[in-house]
């Protein structure tokens, strides 16, 4: 008997934050109409850093940034995509504060609900797809930076973390056990498909594994966990490569299983490895190019999208291999 859902095309619901997250919610977008982004919340620097300082409200530049990602593709959606990230420069106060950060908190004031006023501002872009804030509070991300002598030293702040260089051994959240959303816990408990990655590893993605219901609800959900690695390291994971950024994450999530793993190939120097490491997650490597054409670091978002498709097809029904993937 075929059911309502079996017609519905997957659920997706996409962890991270800033960039990264972006460029998997613009592939996310061609694979399926039933996405949700939930987005980190501990940016404490720009325009995002000030109105959180100031007006003691949840950082809103990543959550602008996603409902960016996933306006309505008419002159109506880019124009106010458009104005959403259109940035201010003046002499004076609001030198450098986006638009739609503006905007959001606004809304957050008249409503007195984060998520109501994401809502509407995804109604105003015609979102194809929703956006929700990780947790309830504002957070704060600490790290352990090992030194080039050898000290450990306590970097705080998403800022400062994501700029650290030396090698970061852990991170954590203040407040240490925050609250989640309701309906970012809901989103994953009900999803097909958990995306996390790409993005800043630690200040991005790592902290959405750290907030316990969110945790929690990714260890329980039904949903497949996928894993697209970084195409090249930042600041805040220099020297690190593609098996480094998965023994990080299972460092801080090591009871996690990851179904699959999209990694380009002109960014893996061991494949054997990494696909060793990738079993170890419970998990299939996917080796395919995924960064764009013109040669820089980001994700081509049809490229993504055509990877992403390949692991849901290679494992619908869990019948033989998948298609195209080790393991």
């Amino acid at each position: 008997m075929t059911t309502a859902r079996d017609t519905q095309r997957p659920a997706f619901v996409a962890l991270g934050g800033g960039h990264g997250l972006s460029g998997t919610l613009g592939a996310l977008r061609r694979v399926t109409d039933r996405l949700t982004a939930v987005v980190t919340v501990a940016d404490d620097g720009g325009s995002s850093g000030r109105l959180r300082g100031e007006l003691d409200v949840l950082p809103p530049g990543d959550l602008r940034m996603a409902l960016s990602a996933l306006c309505d593709d008419s002159d109506w959606g880019r124009t106010w995509r458009d104005v959403l990230q259109h940035r201010f420069t003046s002499s004076g106060d609001l030198d450098q504060h986006a638009v739609g950060n503006l905007l959001i908190v606004a809304l957050w004031e008249l409503l007195g609900d984060t998520v109501d006023g994401l809502d509407w501002v995804g109604r105003l872009l015609g979102a194809r797809g929703r956006v929700l804030p990780m947790a309830a509070v504002p957070l704060d991300i600490e790290a352990d930076v090992r030194r080039p002598d050898g000290t450990l030293d306590l970097v705080r702040g998403q800022s400062h973390v994501a700029v650290a260089r030396d090698p970061i051994e852990a991170v954590r959240l203040l407040p240490e056990r925050p609250p989640a959303r309701p309906e970012a816990v809901a989103a994953v408990e009900d999803a097909d498909w958990v995306v996390l990655g790409p993005g800043s590893w630690y200040t991005s993605v790592i902290p959405h594994l750290l907030v316990p219901d969110l945790a929690d609800a990714l260890h329980r959900t039904r949903a497949r966990k996928v894993l697209v690695l970084n195409l090249q390291a930042d600041a805040e994971t220099a020297g690190m490569g593609p098996c480094e950024h998965l023994d990080a994450l299972r460092a801080h999530a090591p009871d996690l299983r990851v179904d699959a793993v999209i990694a380009d190939p002109g960014s893996v120097d061991d494949v054997d490895e990494l696909e060793e490491r990738t079993r170890a997650a419970g998990g299939r490597l996917l080796l395919r190019q995924v960064r764009r054409g013109d040669g820089t670091p980001r994700h081509d978002a049809l490229r993504l999208a055509a990877a992403i498709s390949d692991v849901v097809e290679g494992y619908l029904g869990d019948v033989g291999g998948a298609r195209g993937m080790a393991g």
